[in-house]
């Protein structure tokens, strides 16, 4: 049960009316995180800004969806390892085999394992990365612009996650659990 209201569009008013409509235009749904965060109409139109600006960015809807892996994987958020599975499957035709390795923060791709290292470094460090871990993504092929992604990728994730799991939003999606609450449960 989610700890704030999940505010429905059909009865939502001002500013919070105004954010669910740019939610549905944006993500084509109106996803019980967008109804939580519309409890404050200035982060939920944050988000969709960051959102929007990060789709338009120049890396690929699969390398965002295997950062969004595994960031929510880091960070436990079931909400999010939920959302971006079925995106991953149904939307950016991630082989299942590429969505369990991004979760592990790995990819048989050389260019998208190297993203996910950085991603991870930068999620696990709460920043703060060693020079060396740029150097390797430039190695990789990483541009500046594709560092610099990376990190806000990063930070988007880490938004939603905390939300999620924070106010401990309602899954409306087949769920996922994070691989550690799964070998606990075991």
């Amino acid at each position: 049960m989610s700890r704030v209201p999940l505010i429905d569009p059909a009865t939502a008013t001002g500013p919070a009316a105004e954010a669910l409509r740019a939610t549905r235009q944006t993500l084509g749904v109106t996803n019980n995180m967008a109804k939580a965060l519309a409890n404050s109409p200035a982060a939920l139109t944050g988000f969709l800004g960051l959102h929007g600006a990060l789709k338009a960015g120049v890396l690929s809807p699969e390398i965002q969806e295997r950062i969004a892996l595994a960031v929510s994987e880091a960070n436990g958020c079931t909400y999010c390892l939920s959302a971006h599975t079925l995106i991953s499957r149904n939307v950016v035709k991630l082989p299942e085999e590429e969505i369990a390795a991004a979760r592990r923060g790995e990819s048989s791709d050389p260019k998208a394992a190297a993203v996910l290292r950085l991603a991870l470094a930068v999620t696990r460090n709460r920043g703060p990365v060693d020079e060396a871990e740029i150097a390797a993504a430039r190695e990789a092929g990483l541009t500046d612009t594709e560092l610099v992604e990376v990190i806000a990728h990063v930070a988007h994730s880490v938004f939603t996650n905390y939300v999620n799991e924070a106010l401990d939003i309602t899954v409306e999606w087949p769920i996922v659990r994070p691989l550690e609450r799964q070998t606990a449960q075991q």
